[in-house]
């Protein structure tokens, strides 16, 4: 068989393997696989596993078994050995999503696969379950290839069920396991495309700090109209401080930590960057870079949340405390330890009356940059421009994605890749999140393509 008959034969397999891709996906999204057993039972996680594994072995992974990791949750691992001297690549997915959020804000349910307007919804839609279901396709499509004969790499995937807690419990399992999980290259499935139908590898992970600042002035709480003036406001003294964190256009500003990089990828159209994150009408983007330049190559503060008084129910009363959790997202290049130092430092600096001022690390993230250049990058380069038509960009995430990092420290020499269904039409985290199914048709065929002539 001809390459090009080989490549138009896998093509055909895909799709015809689509309304298959539907009912997985449509059983995956029915599972409530929240790893909070506050919100949902956590059977709901192991129907999840199990059908993930009894889905692994169904499409020729044998070797199959559920593992706890340290933090409760259960990862499937499903491998098939590598023929003589082929190497083994490794697909990455999870199969725990995040909780719908207010459910009566999603069009139709949450936990019931809708098709809308060409789209797929549900919760796991594209995060992570549509990226799970496109390796699913993948594996198929080869298998069927070679007249269900196996496949001519070694093959492990990985589906984990706690990714979206960030209680890091594959990232414990990952180095106390390093022999069941080896391989040459890491095809991580939890990113996507800059848009629909364009080819991306994410090419930068940022990381993260994630810490609490409390601010205390006063014994107790003051009567605003007796000892106002005088007497020093911690809710004010916060306001200060966090107003510090940034300058009048936007740019992060802490002392140490560079603001001025540049993003050499793909550009994030601003207008179409407006549109997908819901600006309002005459609202001003912020920074002084490109839009790349300020979520990918740049430090990011915000303030994710506040303890103060609520409006309903307040008193005329100055406060002797008041709280801000701040979540600081690093480009590569920024050491999260270096980050922590450096924000502290710049609290303490812009703490006005001297008021006492702490900051409680509650998590660190390393930031995360992908190799270029290699024989797996290159064989999957070749295979974006055969299913998409043109050949593949590259983008940054601001997500972080910790366990990348574990892979690249226990595996130097592999490469580590990452791709997959989201875009930002996906809407994920979101309520109403969902998938477009071209995305994961032609990245199963990117994957199917890649997987077929890779070699080592």
């Amino acid at each position: 068989m001809t390459d090009d008959s080989r490549t138009q034969a896998l093509r055909e397999q895909v799709r015809a393997l689509m309304p298959k891709a539907k009912t997985d996906l449509a059983e995956l999204v029915s599972y409530k696989s929240v790893y909070d057993p506050r919100l949902f039972p956590i059977e709901e996680c192991h129907k999840a596993a199990q059908w993930t594994l009894d889905a692994c072995v169904e499409v020729g992974l044998t070797d199959a078994a559920l593992y706890e990791t340290p933090d409760g949750s259960q990862a499937v691992v499903a491998r098939y050995p590598a023929p003589a001297g082929a190497p083994t690549v490794l697909l990455y997915c999870h199969y725990d999503v995040q909780p719908p959020m207010d459910e009566a804000a999603w069009d139709s349910p949450a936990w019931q696969l809708t098709e809308r307007d060409g789209r797929w919804y549900g919760r796991g839609a594209a995060d992570c379950k549509g990226n799970l279901v496109a390796h699913l396709t993948a594996l198929r499509a080869v298998r069927e290839s070679l007249g269900g004969k196996g496949f001519p790499v070694g093959i492990t995937l990985v589906c984990e069920g706690s990714e979206e807690q960030g209680t890091g419990g594959m990232e414990a399992f990952v180095p106390s396991h390093a022999d069941l999980l080896r391989a040459d290259a890491l095809v991580i499935g939890d990113c996507g495309n800059v848009a629909v139908g364009v080819p991306t590898f994410t090419q930068t992970l940022r990381g993260m700090v994630a810490a609490v600042l409390t601010v205390e002035t006063l014994a107790g709480p003051l009567h605003s109209g007796m000892y106002g003036g005088a007497a020093p406001d911690a809710l004010a003294a916060l306001i200060h401080v966090l107003a510090s964190l940034r300058d009048e256009r936007g740019n992060t500003t802490i002392a140490g930590l560079p603001n001025d990089r540049i993003w050499d990828g793909e550009q994030y159209p601003p207008e179409q960057f407006r549109a997908d994150a819901g600006v309002l009408d005459g609202v001003d983007l912020l920074g002084d870079g490109t839009v790349s330049d300020m979520i990918w190559a740049r430090p990011a503060l915000t303030v994710i949340g506040m303890d103060v008084p609520p409006v309903v129910g307040s008193a005329a009363a100055i406060q002797p405390s008041a709280r801000a959790r701040l979540n600081l997202r690093i480009p590569p290049g920024v050491e999260p330890e270096q980050a922590l130092k450096a924000l502290t430092a710049h609290v303490e600096a812009n703490t006005p009356w001297h008021a006492r001022a702490t900051i409680e690390a509650e998590g660190l993230a390393a930031p995360f940059r992908s190799g270029t250049g290699g024989p797996a990058r290159t064989a999957m380069e070749a295979a974006f421009r055969t299913a998409y038509g043109r050949a593949a960009t590259t983008q940054g995430q601001g997500g972080s994605i910790p366990l990348c990092n574990v892979f690249a420290d226990t595996y130097p020499g592999a490469e580590i890749m990452l791709l997959g269904v989201e875009e930002p039409k996906c809407l994920i985290h979101a309520p109403n999140e969902s998938v477009d199914p071209s995305e994961i048709e032609r990245i199963a065929l990117t994957e199917a393509l890649f997987l077929t002539s890779f070699r080592g």
